[in-house]
């Protein structure tokens, strides 16, 4: 699979910072699965950006035995694919906070880890 090695910018409209963030969901039909995109965003967009993410990602129907899980944040990284992003809980944790979202929503102890 062919990786980025250009530059990638905030999808956040008016933005013209360079892309930090990938914001998605670990998404599965139970044969395939991947991370499903909400944005790839400045650390400035980040914050808003991340709470549209949640937004629809609730709203997201779902077929039956289809997996969304709730919308993760992930360190872009040229040269590496999803699966080799690094992805970043405790930014998350932090945010969730500030929004006064519940934890809860978050993977957490062994689910973490398999992430």
């Amino acid at each position: 699979m062919a990786r980025f090695a250009y530059v990638v910018y905030c999808t956040n409209l008016g933005c013209s910072h360079r892309a930090e963030y990938k914001i998605a969901s670990r998404w599965s039909d139970g044969v395939t699965a991947e991370l499903k995109t909400y944005g790839l965003v400045c650390a400035e967009c980040l914050p808003q950006a991340f709470r549209e993410s949640i937004r629809k990602q609730a709203e997201c129907r779902r077929a039956p035995k289809e997996i969304l899980e709730p919308p993760g944040i992930y360190r872009l990284a040229p040269g590496k694919g999803d699966l080799e992003l690094e992805r970043l809980f405790d930014l998350e944790d932090q945010l969730r906070s500030s929004m006064n979202l519940a934890p809860s929503d978050l993977p957490t102890g062994q689910d973490r880890e398999e992430a």
